[in-house]
């Protein structure tokens, strides 16, 4: 319809120029004939710019004649005139019909590199933290009083990890939609805020660091007094009324909980500025502000709990202001980096002509609070199925009888696992940086042409995009599985062969051998599992992701119970949480390779089905 409307507009325009109505009516008709006479493989585009050149032929033809009775003083202003007027109506048809941004290029292994390696030393920061707190509480004092100390460290620390990493969605969330939106706007490739005063203000990916700083530092007030009111009730749920009876142990860990939740707004607003420079693909400026970090929590440490012996509250206040030193360290270079004004918003409001671009329009796609949490919930779905899942795991190895080596074993085998996850996550977070700049332009398309994702499949303008992005996620996933295999390889040689490297308890050492294959096993799934995810969020597959999440987190309590019940092994465990695994991984890169097929084959099921009434 919209071919045949161009053509009579055409026609119309003849008109108002003082053209005879037979030869536009002429025109018109040649225009409608190249139509149906096309080849039957031509596109409705290639059709549409026919129309225009038929039309703008004949016109031409018709000028011609015109320009034998003008004066040669006017002809060339009017050549220009049509030449312009059909210039423009091509890319006004053209534009809505196309992707006008330029293919990326492939990034190359050595920028892949380049952004991880950093991006490594932000994923080990936090269980360095907590490492070095350990290593000087316990070295100092007396060997009781270490083991006491100790005792009450283990749980608060992973209490308080637990309570970072709940909120790692507002990380991955601000990665997604500030590279999403870079990308978008055309921005992806640009130099950084500071050094590029000629280039427009992206106000979109602006919208996105202003709004992840207010959120997050509104949840970190939010679980900051949260915690200071309920960490004590919480605690003694956590570790059990056996282990709260312990004299000192729960006052100590809910002491060092109550310190350490000072610093909860800084981090989650420390969490969300990094992920604004991950998704800006710099992760050195983060990686800066975490030595900065590093090298104020050893001090304190080292002055705190060695030499005033203050223990358990002296590392918690050394770990408290080295976060704050790192959230200091980076407003700096995240004011001068992701916001043209270097106002992000969290105290004061940008002007009102700071939301506008140059030429006075207000943008469409800024992103608000409401819009932010839309894409942050199912990712919080998929946070708290893996600490359910873990959770579950221990609770169901402190039921295995002969305690406590069983839980012992599980403890050493869950923290080598751990231990592999910054070298596969890092793929993960690699992908949510790399992806956008070639996904982002399908979805403007397709919002802009109204297209589901099975009809631009088949789209000629979207087939080098998904190819492109195929082949950026190919590699990635190849890089996981590579990572997933040399890192399994070699952390399960430790319980297999050198079990006395974590303790000196012979019967543990014994009963964390046959763990070794099912951390291998688990160790190795988490790498297509990882790098899927990755690339299921860049993909915005939100909704497949929860589902997954919440399918497996589901059958897997019962399936602990029943060991449990049954007074099964931690042998049992472990293959179950193998088997979870492999079914996560099947599942995302099943989607990733195969989803798109599958979903083309539904898509014309559908439609036939759809057709078949009507032409019954």
């Amino acid at each position: 319809m919209t071919r045949y409307l161009i053509v009579a507009w055409l026609a119309a325009l003849q008109i108002s120029r003082g053209g005879a109505f037979a030869s536009s009516f002429k025109a018109t008709a040649r225009s409608l004939s190249a139509i149906h006479n096309a080849p039957s493989g031509t596109s409705s585009r290639q059709k549409q710019f026919k129309i225009l050149r038929t039309t703008a032929d004949d016109n031409s033809q018709h000028d011609d004649d015109d320009q034998q009775q003008q004066p040669l003083s006017t002809r060339g202003g009017a050549e220009e005139e049509q030449q312009d007027q059909v210039e423009d109506a091509t890319t006004s048809l053209l534009s809505g019909n196309t992707i006008t941004e330029t293919i990326p290029a492939n990034p190359r292994l050595s920028e892949y590199i380049k952004f991880a390696l950093p991006c490594l030393g932000l994923w080990i920061a936090g269980p360095l933290l907590s490492l070095v707190d350990t290593s000087f509480v316990g070295l100092s004092g007396t060997p009781q009083t270490s083991a006491r100390q100790l005792a009450a460290l283990g749980p608060a620390t992973t209490f308080m990890d637990g309570a970072t990493y709940l909120f790692a969605f507002l990380n991955v969330a601000t990665t997604n939609l500030y590279s999403s939106a870079r990308a978008a706007s055309g921005h992806a490739n640009d130099p950084k805020v500071e050094d590029a005063a000629e280039i427009e203000p992206d106000l979109a990916a602006e919208s996105v660091v202003r709004t992840a700083a207010r959120v997050s530092l509104r949840c970190g007030l939010g679980i900051m007094f949260f915690l200071l009111l309920t960490c004590k009730p919480l605690l003694r749920l956590y570790i059990g009324e056996e282990a709260a009876k312990t004299p000192g142990l729960l006052k100590s860990a809910s002491d060092y909980v109550m310190i350490r939740s000072l610093h909860m707004p800084t981090s989650l607003l420390l969490g969300v500025l990094q992920s604004a420079l991950l998704g800006a693909k710099d992760s050195v400026t983060p990686l800066i502000a975490i030595v900065y970090s590093t090298i104020v929590n050893v001090c304190g440490d080292y002055l705190l709990v060695s030499k005033l012996k203050m223990g358990l509250p002296g590392a918690a206040i050394a770990t408290t202001c080295a976060q704050w030193a790192a959230t200091a360290a980076l407003l700096g270079p995240a004011r001068r980096e992701l916001v043209h004004d270097h106002n992000l918003g969290i105290f004061f409001k940008p002007r009102d002509d700071q939301y506008t671009n140059k030429d006075g329009s207000q943008p469409t796609d800024m992103v608000t609070s409401k819009s932010f949490l839309g894409f942050a919930a199912p990712v919080l779905t998929l946070i708290m199925g893996k600490l359910a899942a873990f959770g579950f795991m221990t609770n169901a190895a402190a039921g295995v009888p002969g305690q406590p080596t069983p839980l012992a074993s599980h403890q050493i085998i869950l923290s080598l696992l751990f231990f592999c996850s910054p070298f596969l996550e890092v793929i993960s977070q690699t992908a949510q940086t790399f992806l956008p700049p070639f996904l982002a332009p399908i979805r403007k398309f397709m919002e802009r042409n109204n297209v589901s994702p099975a009809e631009a499949e088949d789209m000629e303008t979207v087939k080098p995009w998904l190819k492109a992005s195929g082949v950026v996620s190919a590699t990635l996933l190849g890089c996981g599985f590579l990572a997933g295999a040399g890192i399994a390889s070699l952390v399960c040689l430790v319980p297999a062969f050198n079990g006395g490297l974590l303790t000196s308890d012979t019967t543990v050492q014994q009963a964390v051998k046959p763990l070794a294959k099912y951390l291998w096993l688990g160790a190795f799934a988490w790498a297509p599992v990882a790098v899927g995810e990755g690339i299921l969020l860049a993909q915005r597959h939100l909704g497949f992701l929860a589902i997954i999440y919440l399918l497996s987190t589901a059958m897997l309590p019962p399936a602990l119970f029943m060991i449990k019940l049954r007074k099964g092994s931690v042998e049992q465990i472990w293959f179950l949480f193998g088997l979870f695994q492999i079914f996560r991984a099947v599942c995302f890169t099943g989607r990733i390779w195969w989803g798109p097929f599958l979903m083309k084959k539904l898509f014309k099921k559908n439609k036939t089905a759809q057709a078949a009434p009507a032409t019954a």
